[in-house]
């Protein structure tokens, strides 16, 4: 027998266009006008591989007027009663108003698996109501368009984990892990390839621009499927004369963009370079989990302290990536090579990390203890209370009185002491702000 998911939300938030997505067709009737919506619509509904019966639920109304509206709730609190799991929609453009916290506290109340689904976000009108979704206690929000189709995937995945199942052929379709292979040019990275797939895939030489294309290929390790990226070399920009290299460093950028890990390969006879810092930063930019693999190693006379160079030129350079692994290693002989995939494998893993939000509080509360926030315009910034908003990478929305009045230097040391006291090590965290009141506070 398939689950049964219902679809719950104030009125006007999108509940049929959803449905209609879900199951493929237009079904249900869709139109702005309130309460068009009333009795249960029942279909079956396919995501992805995860199949389920889902249902269609009148707009609820915190305070009903009328007897049909009385009948259009109850069948609605039927659905979420009979329900596997629950979809709590909301419209992001409009942000969180007093019917989506009052409904949140119901469909909390029923024991209901609940995913909290933010629709409407096919704009940047949308951020700020997503941001302020997390007061409401159901954990982070699934961004979605259910007109435009965006999101779907991670509803998926959002469902599966409410439903505690894994879709049909879940191993099959198992997602490789993108290692992109990053770097000036001539520093390795079309051996270091060559070198992990035990195959001449890429052609090599001295010549610099040999590699044009971000060529992809996928290996199958123990527990790990990658799919290996190897970019073309990436010079300053002032340097980019020929319309070919110049579109072979916009592929190697996409690349970089689209990657789970970059690993940035150096030369060890000549880092750092302040070219590969700017490409870090890059990597940065785009929020990816980063791996420092030094090539040519054994041709290092003094290995200490060109490790040591390395580090101190990171932590200056970039502390957004404090703790990022290093591995060294010769990809033309194959010594120590190795050693690199599980440190990408651990990055991958601390990417994808999330923090449960009580840890995080008390985590919160000893800081403000400690270092509290600056004053702002005479008054105290008071830090209210924080959740994980999402991963890759680590997000943080930390809700405070003031939000606008923290400088830059305290949310640093914000993103420090969470890297230190949770383990986030070679990954940036980001920290968003917002002003509204604690879900979890007494009323």
């Amino acid at each position: 027998m398939k689950p049964v998911v219902a679809i719950l939300g104030r009125p006007n938030v999108g509940k049929s266009t959803l449905f209609n997505r879900l199951v493929g067709r237009r079904v249900a009737i869709v139109n702005p006008t309130p309460g068009v919506t009333r009795d249960r619509r029942e279909g079956e509904a396919r995501l992805g591989r995860l199949e389920f019966s889902v249902v269609d639920t009148a707009g609820l109304e915190e305070a009903p007027e009328s007897q049909v509206e009385v009948g259009m709730q109850k069948q609605a609190r039927l659905a979420l009663q009979r329900a596997d799991a629950a979809l709590l929609l909301l419209d992001a453009k409009a942000g969180v108003l007093p019917p989506d916290r009052f409904f949140a506290d119901e469909v909390r109340r029923s024991g209901t698996p609940v995913v909290l689904v933010a629709n409407k976000c096919e704009s940047r009108r949308a951020d700020f109501g997503l941001l302020d979704a997390h007061e409401l206690g159901l954990g982070p929000p699934v961004a979605i368009a259910a007109e435009h189709g965006i999101g779907m995937a991670d509803l998926e995945e959002a469902i599966e984990d409410a439903l505690g199942v894994a879709s049909p052929g879940e191993e099959q379709r198992k997602t490789p892990l993108r290692l992109v292979i990053a770097g000036r040019p001539n520093v390795g990275k079309s051996t270091l390839m060559n070198r992990l797939l035990g195959d001449e895939r890429v052609i090599t030489g001295p010549e610099s621009g040999t590699t044009r294309d971000a060529i992809s290929a996928r290996w199958n390790g123990d527990d790990t499927v990658f799919e290996f990226i190897d970019t073309a070399g990436l010079r300053r920009r002032a340097k980019i004369s020929e319309k070919v290299e110049r579109l072979s460093v916009g592929d190697a950028l996409e690349a970089v963009r689209l990657a789970h890990v970059v690993a940035l390969v150096l030369d060890a006879n000549q880092m750092p370079h302040r070219q590969d810092m700017i490409i870090a930063r890059r990597a940065i930019d785009e929020g990816r989990a980063i791996v420092v693999a030094v090539n040519k190693w054994d041709a290092v006379d003094d290995g200490r302290a060109a490790l040591r160079l390395l580090r101190d030129r990171m932590e200056r350079s970039l502390p957004q990536i404090r703790g990022a692994p290093v591995v060294t290693f010769s990809a033309l002989t194959g010594k120590g090579v190795d050693r690199l995939l599980p440190k990408v494998v651990a990055a991958h893993e601390v990417w994808n990390r999330r923090i449960a939000t009580g840890p995080l509080n008390r985590w919160l509360a000893g800081i403000a203890d400690r270092h509290p926030p600056p004053l702002y315009r005479g008054r105290r910034i008071r830090l209210r209370y924080m959740t994980q908003s999402g991963v890759r990478p680590p997000t943080f929305a930390l809700f405070a009185s003031q939000p606008r009045g923290v400088p830059e230097s305290y949310i640093r040391y914000l993103i420090n002491e969470l890297r230190d006291f949770f383990e986030f090590p070679g990954v940036p965290i980001r920290i968003e702000f917002g002003s509204r009141r604690n879900p979890y506070a007494p009323v």
